[in-house]
């Protein structure tokens, strides 16, 4: 993780503890294109240099209006384990289709679909690594998937019982 992602999570993490009235403009932020909602730039802007590309500027603003509506930033567990974890609980078919269509998700559609998805974490108190989050957001749109094939991973190792993940039996 790198150390802006690292310090950013913190902020928001200590905005959550101690300022209700950001957390509710960071919440609103999500009915708006990321990055564009003003009442929002106050809080994340800081944290944006001039060279920051613009994918990594919108990353940011999703990722601060779902940590808002979410708040359980739970170090090591990927938002796709959390989700397995979810489909566990709830033994939901349904639920491995909205991952699957998060996993389809194009730019235009991720933002929804992810905000769908942290308020069935939410629901259910189930938290994730928002720093992990913040690191893969940017790459989301490359032609590899590559972040895409991990969470794929994530989600279905996380749905086998650990005996069968065991080899040397």
């Amino acid at each position: 993780m790198s150390e802006l992602t690292q310090s950013f999570v913190r902020h928001l993490t200590g905005l959550a503890e101690r300022d209700r009235a950001s957390m509710a403009v960071l919440r609103r932020s999500l009915a708006f294109e990321a990055g564009t909602y003003p009442a929002a730039f106050p809080i994340v802007e800081g944290f944006i240099s001039d060279s920051t590309s613009s994918v990594w500027r919108r990353s940011l603003y999703l990722l601060a209006g779902l940590f808002a509506s979410h708040g359980r930033h739970e170090r090591g567990v990927s938002f796709a384990s959390a989700f397995a974890k979810l489909q566990q609980r709830r033994k939901s078919a349904s639920l491995e289709q909205r991952f699957i269509g998060i996993l389809d998700a194009d730019e235009d559609q991720l933002p929804f679909r992810l905000r769908q998805g942290v308020g069935l974490l939410t629901a259910d108190s189930l938290g994730f690594d928002y720093e992990r989050l913040a690191s893969d957001l940017p790459w989301w749109h490359k032609e590899d998937r590559q972040v895409q094939q991990r969470w794929a991973r994530d989600f279905y190792r996380a749905l086998q019982p650990s005996n069968e993940l065991d080899d040397s039996q």
